[in-house]
């Protein structure tokens, strides 16, 4: 009896616990990706269906193995769709890692060109911010980084024009036809303007959150780019970075911006 169970712990190898380890750490990115969203459901069920399918294996169930089988292998196609904004956050969450910036760092060492650094006017964009905040107009406003955001772009006005503040505060300007929808920002040019943005499923978000708030979150959630939001009711100004939303007065925003930044801005 001692030796069988000998044998059987001898079995285990430090793979198979680092195996078990590493699937729930995947697991549980997958759920903190999804929680407080509509995915969540959808999430345990396929929890569930894997979980069923490895029990009637052990079962020899053959018949109810092969269904769930197939539908497994069927369904992750499906749920590359069905998760495609969860994907894309996973994916990128990997991307913004120490490992993943360590590596772009040794391509840099090799002498190749990984990215292309460009300094951006924040002096004029704080600025506009602060005088719409004054004067409670609402702004959204995103701040490319890597991602150049061309599909948000394409939704839009297309503006290339020069940073500058007048040319902010007139976009945005309530009687402007250009002022509902986010202006885009990208190389130190205001790209874009009435750009149309997903709106997050996070269903957790405090009530005084509007739609602009809501599609700052939603296009940060997806991207790497900064959100900044004004709000047309207190006249507050937010920073929206991969979700999180930082409180800030007028003159804290350059520093935020250049905290969160992956990119180099003019002083």
């Amino acid at each position: 009896m001692t030796e069988l169970f000998v044998n059987a712990f001898i079995q285990i190898r430090v793979w198979d616990i680092l195996d078990v380890l590493l699937v729930g750490l995947l697991f549980y990115g997958l759920y903190y990706l999804v929680k407080g969203t509509t995915a969540i459901k959808i999430f345990f069920g396929i929890v569930s269906i894997i979980l069923g399918l490895k029990i009637v294996t052990a079962l020899h169930m053959e018949l109810l193995s092969y269904i769930l089988g197939a539908f497994v292998n069927v369904g992750f196609i499906a749920l590359i769709i069905i998760f495609q904004p969860e994907v894309r956050r996973f994916l990128l969450g990997i991307g913004n890692t120490k490992i993943a910036d360590s590596f772009k760092n040794l391509i840099a060492g090799l002498g190749l060109r990984y990215k292309e650094e460009d300094s951006t006017d924040l002096n004029s964009i704080c600025d506009a911010c602060a005088s719409m905040s004054q004067d409670k107009v609402g702004a959204l406003i995103l701040l490319t980084q890597e991602n150049n955001l061309n599909e948000i772009i394409e939704t839009g006005v297309t503006i290339d024009a020069i940073i500058s503040k007048p040319l902010i505060e007139n976009i945005f300007f309530k009687n402007s036809p250009l002022h509902d929808g986010a202006m885009v920002i990208a190389n130190n040019k205001i790209m874009a303007a009435r750009c149309i943005l997903p709106i997050t499923q996070n269903t957790h978000l405090p009530g005084s959150y509007g739609l602009r708030h809501r599609a700052g979150i939603g296009i940060t959630e997806n991207s790497d780019c900064i959100a900044l939001v004004v709000s047309e009711e207190t006249g507050s100004i937010r920073i929206i970075k991969a979700g999180k939303v930082y409180d800030v007065k007028a003159s804290e925003m350059k520093a935020k911006i250049k905290e969160l930044s992956n990119k180099k801005s003019t002083i």
